[in-house]
């Protein structure tokens, strides 16, 4: 019986991680200011996503959305890059992001940023 303590915590630390793609940076990144208007989007995923099934919405000042170009995975298919094809004028705008991940875990995510 003097084994049941580790036994139990061995169980304990040898379960299964159900992992996400989290996002873990954006370029632009967050609450940021920029004063010239990007050209891309970058989001780093902690994991493997599938492109097929990953992507942005861009919405700018009034609601407008962005036009994007093809997305694109690299850096192990963590790196989603996400070309903006339409123009950016000064104004808040809004990265709507959606990731599947290979493991099949769906995530999704907004953050702001601004073009002054």
């Amino acid at each position: 019986m003097k084994f049941f303590p580790l036994a139990a915590a061995a169980a304990l630390l040898a379960t299964p991680a159900f992992a996400h793609a989290h996002l873990m940076q954006a370029t632009p990144a967050d609450n940021s200011v920029l004063t010239a208007a990007p050209t891309v989007v970058m989001l780093d995923f902690s994991e493997a996503v599938q492109l097929k099934f990953t992507g942005i919405t861009l919405t700018g000042p009034g609601g407008t959305t962005i036009a994007t170009g093809a997305a694109s995975v690299s850096g192990g298919d963590r790196m989603l890059t996400v070309p903006l094809t339409g123009a950016l004028q000064p104004g808040l705008y809004t990265v709507a992001w959606h990731a599947l991940a290979n493991d099949g875990h769906k995530t999704h995510g907004t953050y702001s940023f601004t073009v002054k």
